[in-house]
């Protein structure tokens, strides 16, 4: 099974936006792929949930991430990389996908993207992996 790690905008976009974002977090719901989540990732999710522009209730929040860890496989990162340094907290996505031996880091972010790929793990947008993972 594909091991998956999920930016945080992209479980933004399927939590609030749904299109191909939503079609990858309904994967992980179905079975069908493993996500591997981490509490950097975690932690940034609260955050963006609880900001005022989205006006989400702290239960609603507590909600959405117990949901959420219980259709993932959660990481500790025991290293950290480096790599990113237009935005540093994008360093945070490949610490867990390298600890989770993820297949795919699923992102919207251009600095991640335009990596391609960190060691094995492919780093895609959602409509790439989803025909990548279709074919």
């Amino acid at each position: 099974m594909l091991r998956v790690v999920l930016d945080t905008n992209i479980l933004i976009s399927a939590i609030l936006f749904g299109g191909k974002p939503r079609q990858v977090l309904e994967k992980a719901i179905r079975g069908e792929i493993q996500l591997c989540i981490s509490e950097p990732i975690l932690d940034e999710l609260r955050g963006v949930l609880g900001r005022a522009k989205f006006d989400y209730p702290l239960e609603a929040i507590q909600v959405i991430l117990a949901e959420l860890l219980a259709i993932s496989d959660f990481v500790n990162p025991s290293k950290r990389i480096p790599l990113v340094f237009e935005d540093p907290e994008d360093n945070r996505i490949l610490e867990c996908a390298v600890e989770a031996g993820a297949n795919y880091i699923i992102t919207g972010d251009i600095h991640l993207l335009k990596l391609g790929r960190y060691e094995n793990i492919r780093i895609r947008n959602a409509g790439g992996f989803l025909e990548e993972s279709s074919s």
